[in-house]
């Protein structure tokens, strides 16, 4: 039996009432453990002995009569000594995980469950790893101890700015985000977080909140499928789709507890269907830079492992430490390829899709989920349905006011300077072009600059090398007519504001520009 419960010392309370011989604790935390179960055992019977082993330092007594007659360091030994303990006892057992693969140190500890549980002993073993034998795991109620909370992130850095004697100049609201920064990691990462932010500006203020996200990174190095960004997009850098950065701007102060307290739920994610090549990934990223939240990609392809089960449970790893980690972006890019059903993989690409969608459903944390997807006929329907996602956006063909927004970020980019150019003429010209087709027009024509004599790139330039590329509006024109025809149909809302250049059809928009570039 697993606990998953928050509330730890009310959960490990309600199992030493209940008699229970045997619990396993996992967690990295051994100090802040030890102490959730010397509260427990003082608050519940000060009477009661707690009494604590590891391999090095024997036994020693945590609560109650300060004797204790066995100082053996071997583990057999040690598990014979605990019969001289009280019937009510409680013993925490440090660095078993390391005998786990001795079957004598196995038999023992089934042993001492068994006969335990008619009297109240109980024996806890505290762990960071996950795996626990399955002889021991019928045997056991299995906790998994929480990271701190909000307050005990909160009471730590009150703690440390006082301590260090530093200026604090955090607003109310950038206090909050530090310590949404911070959740997820042990108390020890954290303390090392606010002292990092602390050292490197002698102080603590605003903008410090970066800094904390990004040591969020090196939790994620127990999981292979998820993969932190630490670099991200402001709205300034992405042009256009003005209707969906007003949404997110919205819903910056979403997961606040000024939020919780009006009554607001947190944001479950938003689904971005579209045109290859419009900005769905950017946008990814410049959600994480508005929001001030840790960006991590999902890559499902590292869910799938070739034994039996496996591809389950990386998938609930995954999801689990992203949990952990909230509030965050989680990341599923190209959604639709990751779980294209194949009929030679004995169904383990449905379970896995199944157990995500469950998830999204289902989850209470802080996670918002960012899917981005091409191909809307490889989307199985029931991930599009309401309650997944908070909203469904389509990323059409940029207008010309979007084109020319484009051409400006891409200039500044490179170091040129926008007003020095024809923007007119190149979003006029661009017409049928994606945001990363304009992009590389750009870069093709600063390489013809350069490679005579690194002169400055011209507007010339830029149409020159525009008309020696196709744009994928005429590569794939059935494609790109389906997407736009799928949007037409209400299933979606666009991305960008509606202009002159579109007219309604079906109820709703689509744009009507004609490709200028098409070719016969």
């Amino acid at each position: 039996m697993q606990i998953a419960e928050p509330d730890f010392s009310r959960r490990l309370n309600i199992s030493l009432r209940a008699r229970v011989t045997l619990i396993v604790v996992i967690t990295p935390e051994e100090e802040r453990a030890v102490s959730g179960i010397r509260e427990v055992c003082e608050s519940w019977d000060p009477s009661r002995q707690c009494i604590a082993w590891d391999c090095v330092g024997g036994f020693s007594v945590l609560v109650g009569p300060k004797t204790f007659p066995g100082q053996s360091r071997d583990p057999l030994a040690a598990l014979d000594d605990m019969i001289k303990t009280g019937e009510d006892a409680v013993v925490i057992l440090k660095d078993f995980h390391e005998y786990w693969n001795n079957p004598q140190v196995k038999r023992r500890i089934r042993n001492f469950s068994q006969e335990f549980r008619y009297n109240r002993r109980t024996i806890v073993i505290l762990t960071p790893a996950t795996r626990v034998p399955d002889e021991i795991r019928d045997e056991a109620v299995i906790v998994h101890f929480p990271p701190p909370n909000a307050a005990e992130l909160s009471a730590d850095l009150d703690t440390l700015i006082t301590t260090s004697g530093i200026t604090c100049s955090l607003t109310d609201g950038g206090r909050e985000k530090i310590i949404q920064a911070a959740l997820g990691m042990t108390l020890n990462q954290a303390r090392r977080a606010f002292s990092k932010a602390i050292v490197a500006h002698g102080r603590l203020d605003d903008r410090d909140i970066d800094a904390i996200i990004a040591e969020k990174k090196d939790i994620l190095s127990a999981s292979d499928a998820l993969e932190f960004y630490s670099y991200t997009e402001t709205p300034e850098n992405v042009g256009g789709l003005a209707v969906l950065k007003e949404w997110l701007v919205l819903r910056e102060r979403a997961f606040t507890q000024e939020a919780k307290n009006f009554g607001l739920p947190a944001p479950k994610g938003i689904a971005l269907i579209g045109i290859p090549g419009t900005g769905k990934s950017l946008t990814a990223k410049m959600i994480a830079d508005i929001w001030h939240l840790p960006l991590l990609r999902l890559d499902v392809g590292s869910l799938f492992g070739s034994l039996v089960g496996e591809s389950e449970e990386r998938t609930r790893r995954a999801l689990a430490l992203a949990e952990t980690i909230s509030p965050c972006i989680l990341w599923v890019d190209e959604i639709e390829k990751a779980f294209a059903f194949g009929s030679g993989d004995a169904g383990t690409s449905q379970r896995v899709f199944a157990h995500l969608l469950t998830w999204m459903q289902d989850k209470t944390s802080p996670c918002f989920v960012v899917a981005t997807a091409n191909n809307i006929a490889a989307l199985p329907p029931e991930l599009l349905r309401k309650g997944r996602f908070d909203e469904i956006f389509f990323l059409d063909l940029p207008t010309f006011e979007e084109r020319r927004e484009i051409f400006s970020v891409h200039l500044r980019k490179r170091k040129c300077i926008p007003a020095e150019f024809d923007l007119e003429t190149l979003a006029r010209e661009s017409d049928g072009y994606v945001g990363a087709e304009i992009e590389q027009t750009i870069i093709d024509a600063m390489y013809r600059a350069f490679s005579e004599n690194m002169r400055r790139v011209t507007t010339e330039d830029i149409l020159t090398c525009m008309q020696a590329q196709v744009p994928l509006s005429v590569s794939q024109r059935e494609t790109v007519a389906a997407l736009r025809t799928w949007l037409a149909e209400g299933r979606a809302q666009s991305a960008s504001r509606v202009t002159t250049s579109r007219a309604p059809m079906h109820g709703k928009t689509i744009a009507l520009e004609t490709f200028a570039h098409e070719r016969p």
